[in-house]
């Protein structure tokens, strides 16, 4: 019986190729997981596709919370299956970084005004106009970010070239590059006041150029000789106005202006300084296209700046260049517009702004344990109106016995960025306040629920 049986199975088994016996064992495999799969549906969760959503328990929800840069805001406008199941009080809110979601809701309602396509043939070439001082500077670019300085009055666009680089830290790199002297027998100290952008000194000391060196506080900076100095203006962290402050004649300025738009703070007038630094990020909520540009005064400067981006990656994306033309654009029709309809980019962002420093205000007051500061109101030439400024991110002291803010918040589910990065304290924290409104609101609820 056995003999029959081999002897007719090896019959059998001839019929087949050995891909037909790869075909049916994978077959018969994805059955077998498929049945495991479904038949454990009701123990360990709903089954979607080739997707398991387990429901976490109370141990595996606390383990989860725990990881707290693993879940983190969320990434897109929906939230994800982990959130859902955590809920609000449970789920860790991240403010460490100033990703500025909350500007899609805006965006989302522009529509196709905004959408662009490009053909596979275009923008092909290394060039966008030979001529030109800066060459890969495409012009609709450079003609939109003219005409939005014009329509709000921020800035000074005559007699400046414009450089565009990958986002403001490559603009603020090619600067740090074009400014140093080469004669030199040692780096030039780059300074700027405490509390600085947490990213200066280390973007400055990245590549260890014998070029340029990070100095710190240029409060306390004495050494002679040549020097940069860093002005942020609104500043970031703390949102206030910005000057120089080692005032030496050997000192080279750079303005970083990245926040000096009417939905932070007033306009009262165009600034006017040899180089400036902007940023599409910022200004309209774009930061992944990656584009940032300088206005400077000085041609040999931007030249230099503009072989530092040569160097660095042989020019900047046409195709973000192109995207973020079409947006300065749509910016600069919705302010000009005059229908009536009210849907002016920085009307929105303005009053997006100050209902949430407003709703952070109550909570600061309610818990107690908090401080944050105090703006001197001006007349604002764009918005024509008085306001107090309302910067992207907020500068929060932890009063009391409380030494370690971003340790403390951090145990309260909420992430932040301590003093000590800036240069200061670290009963000091920045918090961005640029995230989507459901992790904004659930963290100005949850500020005002920690008490003393």
């Amino acid at each position: 019986m056995l003999q029959f049986s081999l002897r007719e199975m090896a019959k059998f088994l001839s019929v087949f190729s050995v891909r037909n016996l790869l075909v049916l064992s994978l077959a018969l495999n994805v059955s077998l997981v498929l049945r495991v799969l479904v038949s454990h549906d009701s123990q360990n969760g709903s089954f979607n596709g080739f997707f398991i959503e387990k429901q976490n328990g109370p141990q595996e929800e606390a383990h989860a919370s725990k990881g707290a840069r693993l879940s983190s805001s969320v990434s897109s406008s929906s939230s994800s299956p982990l959130t859902t199941a955590q809920g609000d009080q449970d789920r860790v809110i991240n403010l460490d970084h100033g990703d500025p979601t909350m500007y899609e809701n805006y965006w989302q309602k522009k529509g196709d005004e905004t959408t662009i396509v490009i053909p596979g043939w275009q923008f092909m070439s290394y060039f966008s106009d030979p001529r030109s001082l800066c060459w890969f500077l495409e012009p609709e670019f450079a003609k939109q970010v003219v005409r939005l300085h014009k329509v709000v009055g921020n800035a000074v666009t005559e007699n400046r070239h414009i450089v565009v680089g990958t986002g403001s830290t490559q603009i603020f790199q090619a600067a740090l590059y074009a400014l140093s002297p080469r004669t030199e027998a040692e780096p030039i100290s780059v300074v700027s006041a405490a509390p600085y952008y947490s990213s200066y000194p280390l973007i400055t000391d990245c590549l260890k150029s014998g070029l340029y060196k990070w100095a710190g506080d240029a409060r306390s900076f004495s050494k002679n000789g040549p020097y940069i100095e860093l002005v942020t203006s609104p500043n970031n962290p703390d949102g206030f106005v910005r000057h120089s402050v080692v005032n030496r004649s050997e000192g080279i300025l750079i303005h970083d202006l990245a926040y000096y738009w009417p939905q932070y703070t007033p306009i009262s007038s165009p600034a006017n300084y040899d180089l400036m630094l902007f940023t599409v990020s910022k200004s309209t909520g774009h930061a992944g296209m990656r584009i940032g540009w300088a206005l400077v005064k000085d041609e040999d400067v931007a030249k230099r700046m503009t072989k530092y981006i040569e160097l660095n990656t042989i020019g900047v994306s046409k195709d973000s260049q192109l995207r973020a033309a079409t947006i300065l654009k749509v910016i600069s029709n919705s302010c000009e517009r005059s229908d009536g309809e009210g849907d002016s980019f920085f009307e929105f962002s303005y009053h997006l702004m100050a209902k949430r420093w407003k709703q952070l205000r109550e909570a600061v007051h309610q818990s107690g344990l908090f401080s944050v500061p105090d703006f001197p109101p001006q007349f604002c030439n764009f918005l024509n109106r008085v306001f107090e400024p309302q910067p992207a991110f907020a500068w929060v002291k932890c009063e009391g016995e409380i030494e370690d803010c971003e340790s403390f918040l951090r145990g309260k589910k909420i992430l932040t960025r301590g003093g000590k990065h800036f240069g200061v304290s670290p009963k000091y924290v920045r918090i961005s306040m640029l995230d989507r409104d459901k992790n904004y609101d659930t963290f100005v609820e949850r500020m005002s629920m920690i008490q003393s």
